[in-house]
């Protein structure tokens, strides 16, 4: 990894996995298929446990088409929103190529993906989207001004060690709190994170957060520490939950 700071790998990668998985949406750039000019266009975003970014796209699409072309790809991810100054706040652009997702991982993409964005339900079985990752060979992570840094692909990735175990545990974690602790889950919007209230869902869980969605808007709630299996993600969150809790 080459950083213009030259800080700890570790941190920075944590950064960028942060903007990745909070991210709702992403500015998709290819090349377009009849000349090569840049191309950007709006995407919905979620991310594999391992934080690989997933897509939804459509075979009609210009970028699908595109890709079909030429499979070199770039995702932006903007964390400016709200900010009286936008280039004060933290960007992410990955460069890479984006590849379809195998038939036999589509299952498990599609959960966590729809998990997610529920609406995406209504035509994520149609014949003309498939599921879709995108393959990060580097990354340039702008984190506040002055704090510029580029991350190899593979140092942005997290290892099958450290989300593995979690990931086979997800659905059911999920169901369990929405189900069984929907006031926690309430709470850790309302009072963790300083949102509006509502009944928020748990929409992700992973290594070192998890997600909440309302109506479309995607909440990430940071872990105080990276877990690895679902014991310990039952400890985080009732811990989460004895902090909301205390809090008025």
């Amino acid at each position: 990894m080459r950083s213009e700071t030259s800080p700890e790998p570790a941190p920075i990668a944590a950064h960028a996995r942060a903007l990745m998985r909070g991210a709702r949406t992403a500015v998709l750039g290819t090349l377009m298929a009849d000349g090569g000019a840049p191309y950007g266009s709006l995407v919905l975003s979620a991310t594999c446990p391992d934080a690989t970014p997933l897509l939804l796209l459509s075979g009609l699409a210009a970028h699908t088409r595109n890709l079909t072309a030429d499979a070199r790809a770039s995702l932006l991810y903007d964390a400016t929103a709200g900010l009286d100054d936008p280039l004060t706040g933290a960007r992410l652009s990955l460069v890479g190529m984006i590849a379809p997702v195998p038939p036999d991982a589509v299952p498990a993409c599609q959960a966590r993906f729809l998990a997610r964005f529920p609406a995406s339900g209504a035509y994520a079985g149609f014949a003309d989207f498939g599921f879709y990752f995108f393959r990060p060979d580097r990354a340039h992570l702008v984190a506040g001004f002055g704090q510029i840094h580029w991350l190899e692909g593979e140092d942005i990735l997290l290892p099958p060690t450290q989300y593995a175990e979690l990931a086979a545990a997800e659905a059911g974690i999920l169901a369990h709190m929405n189900q069984d602790h929907a006031d926690s889950i309430s709470l850790y919007a309302e009072r963790l994170l300083g949102l509006a209230p509502g009944p928020w869902r748990m929409a992700g869980c992973d290594s070192e957060g998890c997600d909440l969605e309302l109506a479309g808007k995607i909440a990430r709630l940071p872990f105080a520490n990276q877990i690895i299996s679902p014991d310990q993600a039952r400890r985080e969150l009732v811990g989460l939950s004895h902090l909301a809790r205390s809090k008025s």
